[in-house]
């Protein structure tokens, strides 16, 4: 079985470009795994046009749900909750209903309910999806509205993506993963072969870098640095490149700014399948950071 790298692009806040380098590397790639970990605000079918074949829900957590029928309205569950999801129901006063947005699924009131009349299922919380795009299979993933436990949906979404590449034998997995510094990034890097770490040459995005750097130090994660817009302020971004090399993380390159890669996403395209002129240095990164990182295939550079 050949051994499979993962690829995981991440940075320190969203709007970067994260999701747009993302998408040009799965385009360079040869026969990858794409895995969209972004579950919160996911956006890479944007640009890669999935056709879905295998549907699946995401259950994690469970949400209390008063019986009607059985409910005496003893008022035991109001006195008990303390996330106020506990109210009398709207067309019998008498009866009491629980807001399952507001209900934290602690358990409280289904252990003193004193007839038993909540009941204490398994809580909906999304869904997951195995596609096909141009580039290869895509695992991908919606976290619902209000719910909970996306890095429990990140880390189902990566075990798939694992899974194809393995079944396919396929040695590259690419990962669009999540913004910040949180659990649903710590669940896309962890265990990844490296993380592509997107920047901009501004204060915030030298501050949010240190921080993602920081992370992926803690992991023991290989981390190469691109910074997208350089050109919007070439002083920070010969600070950051300064930075990137006291952390002792690797340099892949700069993209200039342009604002060529925004009408390729209209037309549901990577930069690099546009003739936009940033598509050559994400090109040159790419040839650079497989090379840095290892990664010994065939690639579609030109």
């Amino acid at each position: 079985m050949r051994e499979v790298k993962e690829v995981v692009v991440i940075s320190g806040k969203g709007g970067t470009g994260k999701t747009s380098l993302a998408a040009s590397f799965a385009v360079l790639a040869d026969r990858p795994v794409i895995a969209d970990c972004d579950v919160d605000a996911a956006d890479l079918h944007l640009i890669l046009k999935p056709r879905i074949r295998e549907r699946r829900e995401f259950r994690c957590g469970n949400e209390a749900v008063i019986r009607r029928e059985d409910c005496i309205g003893c008022g035991a569950c109001l006195d008990y909750c303390r996330f106020g999801a506990v109210a009398r129901s709207a067309d019998d006063p008498a009866l009491f209903v629980i807001d399952p947005v507001a209900c934290e699924g602690c358990g409280v009131c289904v252990r003193f309910c004193p007839v038993e009349a909540i009941d204490f299922p398994e809580r909906i919380c999304g869904e997951w999806m195995i596609s096909d795009t141009r580039c290869g299979p895509m695992v991908h993933a919606r976290l619902a509205a209000a719910a909970e436990n996306s890095g429990k949906l990140v880390s189902t979404v990566r075990t798939e993506a694992r899974r194809l590449a393995e079944e396919g034998n396929r040695s590259l997995i690419i990962v669009d993963g999540p913004p910040g510094i949180g659990c649903p990034v710590i669940a896309s890097v962890t265990g990844a072969s490296f993380v592509v770490v997107v920047t901009e040459p501004t204060v915030a995005g030298e501050h949010d870098l240190k921080r993602v750097l920081a992370l992926a130090r803690h992991f023991g994660i290989p981390a190469h640095v691109c910074i997208n817009k350089w050109d919007l302020n070439p002083e920070a971004a010969d600070r950051i490149e300064e930075g990137v090399r006291k952390e002792g993380a690797f340099m892949a390159g700069r993209i200039r700014y342009d604002r060529s890669v925004t009408l390729a996403q209209m037309q549901e395209k990577a930069a690099v399948e546009t003739d936009a002129p940033s598509a050559e240095d994400i090109r040159r990164i790419w040839k650079k950071m497989m090379e840095d990182g290892g990664i010994n295939e065939r690639k579609r550079i030109g």
